[in-house]
């Protein structure tokens, strides 16, 4: 019996457009994906923005390309992360690439990349122009990636960051819902999920406030929840019953 192995991934961060707070939980979420076989990272690191990264690197086995910014406004570090993306690709041995920014110019990059048949995962931030994000497989958001202290003060500002509430996840749901189709009116809360992802490719549950797609369903309060067979999780629209309607 031949043994599965994990996706080999090739992480490529443009550290002048990803904060550093974010490296632990990209690395875990990027793990859920697969293997980062290759770690790059893309900057001007003897610059003040960049800097932050440096203290970084050897905790996760990140190799910084260093991109000196000859002159200012030119994306050098765009271009070096794209050749390198490009000399990857050819090469093989790598299933997907996983780019860490919110800059739209990777927008082509990673539509080349998904041509040659790879997975192609975009992290970036809730700001990121949506031409790059539905240009991804799959897109996550790094604010929901920062650590629980930084969650907290972005929280309480009054910013896009700020997590929805779960009822604004309740007309997607439905919608996806509603194209997976049911004879018994359950559906499977794996498949759910996929619908999702292929209906939003930024679409994350952490971005409603909630740890993952169970708990978003929950918090709703429009579904119902049970396991079937074989630990099979599915959900269906909540029935009102008669009684219900006199109670309420």
């Amino acid at each position: 019996m031949h043994e599965i192995r994990p996706r080999r991934l090739a992480v490529l961060i443009d550290a002048e457009n990803a904060s550093a707070k974010i490296v632990d939980g990209l690395f875990k979420e990027i793990a859920k994906l697969g293997d980062a076989t290759v770690r790059r990272i893309y900057g001007d690191f003897s610059a003040g923005q960049c800097r932050p990264w440096v203290d970084v690197l050897a905790r996760h086995s990140i190799n910084p390309q260093q991109v000196f910014a000859y002159t200012t406004g030119k994306n050098a570090c765009d271009i070096a992360l794209a050749i390198d993306a490009m000399d990857i690709l050819h090469r093989g041995g790598i299933d997907g690439f996983c780019l860490v920014s919110s800059d739209s110019d990777f927008t082509r990059l990673a539509m080349r990349i998904r041509e040659q048949g790879l997975d192609v995962f975009g992290f970036g931030e809730m700001k990121t122009p949506e031409s790059f994000r539905l240009a991804c497989q799959r897109f996550i958001y790094t604010e929901g990636l920062q650590p629980p202290a930084v969650i907290k003060e972005v929280k309480t500002a009054p910013t896009p960051a700020s997590p929805q509430l779960p009822s604004a996840a309740t007309p997607l749901i439905v919608q996806a819902f509603a194209q997976l189709g049911s004879k018994d009116g359950w559906v499977p809360l794996s498949e759910l999920g996929k619908k999702l992802t292929n209906l939003d490719r930024a679409f994350n549950p952490r971005t409603y406030g909630a740890e993952n797609l169970r708990e978003l369903v929950r918090k709703t309060k429009a579904f119902e929840i049970n396991i079937a067979k074989k630990g099979i999780q599915r959900i269906r629209f909540k029935v009102v019953t008669a009684e219900k309607k006199k109670a309420a």
